[in-house]
C-alpha cells in the first residue's frame, strides 16, 4: 500500500475521531463570535505572538511571529517563525477566507496539504494593532500584536475580554519576545 495512502487514512481517522469527541461551543460556554468587518489588506504584515494556549506544535517556542502576505493572485501566504531551544524554526502555510461577505472574520489556515483549520478573528483593534484569534473550538487562542511588547493595561483589558467570552485565561502562556 502506498505510504501516502496510509498517512491519508490515518489523518482521516484522526479527523473523524476528533470530530466525534468535540463539544459544541454552547456546551462549553464559549463565545467565539468573530469580527463583523475585516480589511484583509490591513491585516497583512507581521504580527508578534504575545500569548497563546500551549500546543504541541508551538510547545516551548519563543520569539514567535506570523507574517501574512497577500499574493498577486489573491492568495494569502503565512510564515510562522520562532525559536525552539534557541534554534530558528519556520513553517510556511496558506490562508483562505471562505465567506468574506457573511463571515469576514472566519479564515482557514493550512500548513499541510489540503488540511485547513479554523482561524477566527475574535477581536481586532480598529487600527489593526492587536488581534485575538481563536477557532471553532475552545482549544486554540492567541493574542497578537504589531509590536513585540504590549502595554500592560491594554493586555489586561484584552485578557478580561477573553475571560468574559468564557475562555480559560489561566491556560494562556505568555511568549518571550525579547
Amino acid at each position: 500500500m502506498n505510504r501516502y495512502w496510509k498517512y491519508g487514512c490515518a489523518l482521516l481517522m484522526m479527523g473523524v475521531l476528533t470530530g466525534a469527541t468535540c463539544r459544541s461551543m454552547e456546551e462549553v460556554g464559549i463565545d467565539n463570535a468573530t469580527v463583523n468587518q475585516l480589511e484583509l489588506k490591513r491585516f497583512m504584515g507581521e504580527w508578534y505572538e504575545i500569548a497563546r494556549y500551549e500546543h504541541r506544535f508551538e510547545r516551548g517556542m519563543t520569539h514567535v511571529t506570523a507574517t501574512y502576505t497577500l499574493l498577486p493572485d489573491g492568495k494569502i501566504r503565512v510564515v510562522n517563525r520562532g525559536l525552539k531551544d534557541g534554534e530558528p524554526k519556520e513553517i510556511v502555510g496558506k490562508v483562505k477566507q471562505p465567506d468574506p461577505v457573511e463571515y469576514p472574520g472566519r479564515l482557514k489556515v493550512s500548513f499541510f496539504l489540503w488540511f485547513y483549520s479554523d482561524y477566527y478573528i475574535l477581536e481586532l483593534d480598529p487600527d489593526y494593532q492587536y488581534a485575538v484569534i481563536g477557532s471553532s473550538s475552545d482549544k486554540y487562542l492567541w493574542i497578537l500584536s504589531r509590536t513585540p511588547q504590549m502595554a500592560q493595561p491594554l493586555l489586561e483589558k484584552i485578557v478580561a475580554g477573553i475571560a468574559r467570552r468564557g475562555y480559560d485565561v489561566s491556560r494562556l502562556v505568555y511568549v518571550e519576545q525579547e
